[in-house]
């Protein structure tokens, strides 16, 4: 996805295309989107994007009380309006009504699933993963919905599996912190250029590793 391309999607995730807004403001946004998907916030100045969007410092403060603020005005929505519904709705649907054979077809789909997902709106939620672990006020509402609408269906995944002996009895929230940790790394290595080989290599690598730690 070209910046252009997802600058329009964070503007359309974030409601901008139905709320008028200056010029100004939409030029401070969409740089600070691109400065902070590229330095992070803690590395990036106000007068820093301000330089970028090509407008005095002091703007910046007219629309937003604090660096913070900004932050939070591009990444909150990206939960409200990206996130929440896809969890909710498209995820939810696409790896949960599945009948799989083993867990191992199942960890295929879902890393097929979140792959296809993270490159679609990966500069966005570069900025979100980058941020979450500063900020609680980003991280709860995420883990809200991921207790209201993923959990209980990969709990129930995970005993289907354990039950037929195909994966260990630990408890069902370990077996899938493991197995979410151990397969958003490999995601996040590829996109990051830190696994180089194909999707297919490394999600074998991965799949072969979690199966082989939970096996009986």
């Amino acid at each position: 996805m070209s910046e252009q391309e997802w600058i329009q999607d964070l503007l359309h995730a974030s409601g901008e295309d139905e709320i008028k807004f200056s010029e100004k403001q939409l030029k401070i946004i969409e740089a600070a989107a691109v400065t902070f998907a590229e330095k992070g916030f803690a590395a990036t100045s106000t007068s820093e994007i301000a330089k970028k969007a090509g407008v005095a410092e002091g703007t910046i403060f007219r629309h937003y009380k604090t660096k913070k603020d900004l932050l939070f005005s591009i990444v909150r929505p990206t939960i409200e309006r990206l996130l929440a519904p896809h969890l909710a709705k498209s995820f939810a649907k696409d790896v949960f009504t599945v009948q799989y054979e083993s867990y191992e077809d199942f960890l295929r789909k879902l890393a097929k699933n979140r792959y296809e997902f993270l490159n679609k709106h990966f500069p966005i939620l570069k900025i979100f993963l980058q941020e979450i672990a500063f900020h609680e006020e980003l991280r709860e509402p995420y883990m809200r919905l991921f207790q209201q609408h993923i959990y209980p269906n990969f709990e129930k995944t995970i005993i289907h599996f354990q039950q037929k002996k195909e994966i260990i009895d630990w408890p069902p929230k370990d077996v899938m912190r493991l197995t979410i940790t151990s397969l958003l790394g490999t995601l996040l290595a590829m996109k990051l250029n830190i696994a180089k080989d194909s999707y297919e290599a490394e999600i074998d690598k991965a799949v072969t590793f979690i199966m082989k730690g939970l096996s009986r």
